[in-house]
């Protein structure tokens, strides 16, 4: 079901992962489930899903601290839905009273009265996700064992090519995370279905503060005639509320009192009901609900009744739904009904005091997964290339016979195998001659041999694989026995269609498969009633050892030739057989996840091992590593087997002759590292991780053309003149700071390298003088004298005495490096007598706002003056990018180019040696830098931050090769791009919502780029706002608001400066 034409469901999923990693990463900043539960069908499926649980955790899908739990209906009987609801919030309270620490309580987050320390006060005060996944997967048979909710799903994959396929639930988690905001400080539950993928934007919800809400989507009448419909109050009666409802958004008609249940009526009792909107669409039970405040007090005490309300179920044999019956109980209309159904009485007792709303979701988007053809018709989609179509697979040689529009995940593929369109392949092992048809599914099959045969009376009979267009062929272990049992179906087989209403198995009636085989129905279904005949009860599953069931299952799709099938019908009779319904009390969940894990493992290790024999280094080795287990290391080479795949950096290359085509050192000591972390090498990993910097350091100094690196150690020291003269006397120079506006970190080391950045910045005074500067003084004595504003005095008598590393704590250690990248200090010439060197920078400390390369680009300049040498804006700006590699803080151009270069500027680094810096002025109008000047806020926070920890983060992850960093920061240059254009045009409206994008964008590179006061801040002031982001690297200092109007800019700075510590300065921009 899609939503609104122009909205890709895709947008609202990209960014909700975006508020996923935020809130695992920093769940401090952003608020994450307490919580998370998902049902299972039987308790062996409940531990392959809490398996998948705890790996999600490990993946970082799940915050560390969040309880996962996998509930299964009890005795592994069917509860419904409504019952498993119930059971789940029983469940939790049975694992946290036996998990629950000494003393532990909990905070009240709805502002009720509790006794924090019981069970009961717990749940109240959690924010809780509850899944339901606990169906059989009939119509999706394949994802049975696995269960439908993990069924893979590539979409977005490209943001994590070397890590696991994600799967529906990865997705689910991900729309849920949006949810969680709408909680703010009161615990709750919200309930969300495990085939269905809501594509929406739930941070939007609007939730009452006490009662239930189902989130409901306008639907044509052919559609809402096959679900549940809600029927509304109408919110607005000639201008009146209804009464009840005093609280509430009223806008669009969004949220409203749900009158009524109808399950699946006709498009007659539709029309003449008066539920319909002005579109004539019905609002459709979307199966998403929130329970808070009140309606969830009351929800966990009937839960945890004693006796156990389930038990009533379970004793009678009864289902209770949660759409029907449990939803039924905040519905009075619904009352004289429920009261007839199971547990009905009990419901409306213990929940008819609260209320049921619907809230409609008009730009939500179903993706529904009920069907193997629904799966595929999905997976056809394109959403503008965000569906990843081949996946972290081993590809042998070229694969030339593989249509462009099939989807193979997490496989090893032999370059003889062909696919055919539109087809999905995952975590298989296929080799030499496999043939998989059109519009087919493979999941979980692996060969470990060239060719297959079977052993028929008159010998062995050798066929390579081959899988009819439209079938589906999967694979499962068994409990208590070696042996599995390979399945197949047609890809449109409906495994509840009787024989005798036309049902199918591999595409052809019963009838027809039968009498082609001389079987009778007994054979397929002993001892059961007609009403029973379909696929999903018969026993036409051979129980084989491995490798042998292949080929009943192309017998099955009718791939032999007749005069075989005498042979494999006799052989048939003499199994053991199973049908889809018996299967599931019978895999083996457990061996099932530990063959898929070893099977992702070992794909992990060849393409690492591929990796690092191609000498490219092109892949995200630490992502593979975390895949590889400790079974497949022990067993396979030793950490120096793989260290010696690794390009040699001793041998790889004189940087001094580098050429851009061979990998830089910095990536080849990054892999090793990656290598060594893997075997649990940990100081080895450390030190290596140490020759990175020093690497990136060296890289950036030859990128600049800069000569004296031999402070580096890379290259011999080149000696200088003879003798070292300063020209003039005194150099007194002085600059702005820089606001960055968008493109920051594409200017970084080794990023500014190897790609191209781009940067929009602005240089600006704060009442009209410049900030930052330095004084250099030559003077007829020897020796160096340093002194800046904060009253810090150093003498250095020998100048040659300076050396890297710099301690971190040390004052003096910019000056140092200034010193040797401008020659002073590491020259061989004899000196002509000493330096005085003075700094100062008027702005608050950790501001953001590029003081510290300013200044460095200050001391430069004046010593570049003082000795005579090239003091070009661009030969600083070069020796300024090395200054910082030396000081080991690691920045890029952009503070330098900021300060140096006046006004607005768009500048882009263009790879190669030397790397060259284009800086395009923008020259705006009086009128719009009038305008400029008076909307856009420059603010200081109070909060002191230090990019020094945040690049180093970064740029490791650049190093490994981590492609959602890569797509982040090209996004950013991007968006750098764009701002030029809306600068350009006078629209601050637009530039407002790129800094807001691109403060985003920060975030997903380092969720520590902000606070919670930071946070509060913006949130409280985004209705006076266009966009807003922190200047830099973030984590505290300067901000940068975009008022919507002058008048707004006006009300903005009230409200900043009656907040404890947060300064508006008044600024210009420096000519």
């Amino acid at each position: 079901m899609a939503a609104d034409a122009g909205l890709d469901p895709l947008d609202f999923l990209s960014k909700a992962w975006y508020n996923l990693r935020l809130s695992v990463r920093c769940p401090s900043r952003v608020p994450t489930w307490d919580a998370i539960i998902i049902t299972a069908a039987s308790s062996e499926q409940a531990e392959l899903y809490q398996l998948h649980l705890e790996k999600a955790k490990w993946r970082q899908r799940i915050e560390s601290s969040t309880v996962a739990l996998a509930v299964s209906d009890p005795q592994g009987r069917r509860i419904g839905s409504g019952g498993a609801t119930l059971f789940a919030i029983r469940s939790l309270a049975e694992h946290l009273a036996s998990n629950k620490p000494e003393g532990q309580t909990c905070h009240p987050r709805n502002g009720e009265a509790s006794d924090k320390t019981t069970i009961h006060g717990l749940l109240l005060n959690m924010r809780i996700l509850l899944v339901h996944a606990g169906g059989d997967s009939k119509r999706i048979p394949w994802a049975n064992p696995m269960g439908k909710a993990f069924l893979p799903l590539p979409f977005l994959s490209e943001d994590e090519p070397d890590g696991p396929v994600p799967s529906l639930f990865d997705h689910i988690l991900a729309i849920s995370s949006t949810a969680v905001l709408n909680f703010k400080n009161r615990g709750g539950l919200f309930i969300m279905t495990g085939d269905v993928l809501p594509c929406f934007d739930f941070s939007a919800l609007n939730l009452p503060e006490h009662g239930a809400s189902v989130v409901t989507v306008p639907a044509t009448l052919d559609v809402a005639t096959n679900h549940g419909v809600i029927a509304t109050s109408s919110l607005i009666e000639k201008g009146n509320l209804v009464q009840g409802l005093p609280c509430l958004d009223q806008s669009d008609l969004k949220l409203d009192l749900v009158m009524n249940l109808l399950q699946k009526p006709s498009a007659k009792q539709l029309k003449h009901s008066g539920i319909l909107t002005s579109e004539g669409k019905a609002l459709l039970d979307t199966g998403i609900f929130a329970v808070l405040g009140k309606a969830w007090r009351d929800l966990i005490s009937l839960a945890l009744e004693d006796p156990d309300p389930v038990l009533e179920l379970l004793t009678n044999g009864e289902e209770m739904s949660l759409y029907e019956e449990l939803a039924g109980a905040w519905v009075p209309a619904r009352h004289e009904w429920l009261e007839m159904r199971p547990l009905g009485k009990k419901l409306v007792n213990s929940l008819s005091s609260q209320k049921l709303y619907s809230y409609c979701a008009r730009d939500l988007s179903f993706l529904h997964f009920g069907t193997s053809v629904e799966v595929l018709n999905h997976l056809a989609m394109d959403h503008g290339g965000r569906v990843g179509r081949r996946h972290l697979n081993f590809f042998t040689g070229n694969t030339c016979n593989i249509s462009p529009s099939a989807v193979i995940l997490s496989s090893d593929i032999d370059s003889t195998v062909s696919i055919g369109e539109h087809s999905l392949v995952f975590g298989c092992t296929l080799p030499h001659g496999v043939h998989i048809g059109s519009q087919c599914i493979t999941v979980g099959v692996h060969f470990s041999q060239n060719r297959v045969g079977i052993i028929f009376q008159q010998g062995f009979t050798e066929i390579p694989l081959k899988l009819p267009d439209g079938h589906c062929l999967w694979e499962v272990p068994l409990c208590g026995t070696e042996n599995q049992v390979t399945l197949c179906c047609g890809i449109e087989d409906n495994p509840k269609a009787l024989l005798s209403k036309g049902g199918t198995f591999c595409g052809k009636p019963w009838m027809k498969f039968i009498c082609s085989n001389n079987l009778q129905e007994k054979d397929l279904w002993p001892f059961l009633k007609k009403e029973k005949h379909d696929l999903w009860n018969a026993k036409v599953f051979p129980v084989l050892s491995p490798g042998q069931g292949i080929h009943f299952a192309m017998w099955l799709m009718g791939v032999y030739e007749e005069d075989c099938s005498s042979e494999f019908i006799r052989l048939w009779h003499a199994c053991e057989r199973v049908s889809l319904a018996e299967l599931h009390g019978r895999i083996d969940f457990k061996k099932l996840f530990q063959q898929c894990s070893e099977h992702y493992s070992k794909l992990a290790l060849k393409l690492m091992r591929a990796t690092l024999g191609s000498g490219l280094l092109d892949r995200n080795l630490a992502r593979l590593c975390a895949e590889i287990i400790d079974e497949d290391i022990s067993h396979g080479e030793s950490c120096n087997e793989l260290l010696a795949l690794c390009p040699n950096p001793k041998t790889a290359r004189n940087l001094k002759c580098s050429s851009l085509s061979q990998v830089p050192l910095s990536r080849i000591y990054q892999a090793q590292a990656d290598i060594c972390r893997l075997y649990k090498e940990d100081m080895a990993a450390l030190s290596l991780e140490n020759d990175v910097w020093h690497a990136v350091a060296a890289e950036t100094a030859i990128a600049v053309g800069h000569k004296n690196v031999e402070s580096l150690g890379v290259m011999p020291f080149i000696h200088a003149e003879p003798c070292l003269k300063f020209c003039i006397r005194k150099s007194r120079v002085e600059l702005p700071v820089r606001v960055d506006i968008v493109g920051g970190w594409s200017d970084t080391p080794p990023w500014s390298l190897e790609r191209i950045g781009t940067v929009l910045n602005m240089a600006i005074c704060f009442s009209g003088s410049s900030p930052v500067g330095a004084e250099i003084t030559a003077t007829s004595g020897a020796g160096i004298l340093i002194t800046d504003d904060m009253g810090n005095c150093l003498f250095i008598e020998d100048p040659k005495s300076i050396c890297t590393p710099f301690r971190v704590d040390d004052p003096f250690r910019l000056v140092k490096s200034a010193l040797l990248v401008s020659g002073i200090a590491t020259s061989s010439a004899r000196w002509s007598g000493g330096l005085e060197v003075k700094t100062w920078a008027h702005v608050p400390c950790g501001s953001g706002l590029g003081t510290s390369s300013i200044l460095a680009a200050a001391v430069v300049k004046g010593l570049l003056q003082v000795m005579g040498a090239d003091d070009s804006n661009e030969n600083v700006a070069s020796l300024v990018l090395v200054l910082e590699q030396l000081m080991g803080t690691g920045g890029g151009w952009q503070d330098q180019i900021g300060g140096l270069y006046p006004g607005i500027k768009c500048t882009t680094s263009i790879p190669g040696q030397p790397l060259k810096l284009r800086v395009d002025p923008i020259i705006i109008s009086s009128q719009l830098k009038k305008e400029l000047e008076e909307r856009m806020l420059v603010v200081f926070t109070g909060q002191v931050r230090l990019a020094h920890q945040v690049l180093q983060n970064v740029v490791r992850r650049y190093v490994q090769h981590d492609s959602l960093l890569i797509t982040t920061i090209n996004r950013l240059v991007q968006l750098a791009s764009i701002g030029r254009q809306s600068l350009t045009a006078g629209n601050l409206e637009k530039l407002g919502r790129i800094m807001s994008e691109a403060w985003m964008l920060h975030q997903e590179l380092d969720p520590y780029c902000s606070n919670t006061f930071v946070d509060k801040i913006f949130r409280d002031v985004a209705d006076l706002t266009d966009g807003y982001k922190l200047v830099g690297a973030g984590g505290g200092g300067f901000a940068l608001l975009m008022a919507k109007s002058r008048e707004a800019a006006i009300k903005l700075t009230e409200v900043l400066e009656g907040l404890e510590s947060v300064k508006v300065y008044k600024w210009s921009l420096c000519a």
